[in-house]
């Protein structure tokens, strides 16, 4: 009996994960500004709203109000770990968890790198807003963020997780 084979995604799987990150994002961001001017809100939920803001910095608005070095900073750091991250997922293709989340953070990655070249500025529009949060965030809204910033987000999570299992294996 031919013993199951368990086959190792190729980079092209992760790439094509990335790439669907990539689009979502840009698509999303275009049908935004196709139906939003910068500031409008639209009121979805009592606890969430799809708004039109720009962010020239980084995430939390970090160095938005800078002169504007900070576009190339951020892009320059976009693109450098998005072709670390093509590196490690060439070098480690047969841990799963470890290239989903890097795919997740490179879509992500790409998705505000191109916002920034081609605005100056990353495109927020996902508002999550509770009373409880009034303390820490200004009326109780947390800075908006998309689909990139999301992706980003899960992938880290993902990241910490796939450490802490390989640890807890011994690895």
């Amino acid at each position: 009996m031919p013993m199951a084979s368990h086959k190792t995604p190729s980079m092209t799987v992760w790439l094509g994960l990335a790439l669907v990150i990539l689009l979502a994002d840009q698509f999303t961001k275009v049908l935004i500004v196709g139906s939003f001017q910068l500031g409008d809100s639209q009121t979805v939920s009592s606890f969430f709203n799809l708004v039109r803001v720009h962010n020239s910095g980084a995430a939390f608005s970090f160095l938005a109000s800078a002169s504007g070095w900070q576009r190339w900073f951020f892009t320059a750091i976009g693109i450098g770990a998005a072709g670390f991250i093509v590196y490690l997922l060439r070098s480690h293709p047969g841990q799963k968890l470890f290239c989903f989340a890097l795919a997740l953070v490179l879509g992500g990655a790409v998705g505000n790198v191109i916002d920034r070249v081609l605005y100056g500025h990353v495109i927020d529009f996902l508002d999550f807003h509770w009373d409880a949060l009034a303390p820490l965030f200004f009326e109780g809204h947390f800075p908006a963020f998309n689909i990139a910033d999301s992706a980003i987000s899960v992938g880290t999570v993902c990241l910490i997780a796939d450490e802490l299992l390989r640890v807890r294996r011994g690895l």
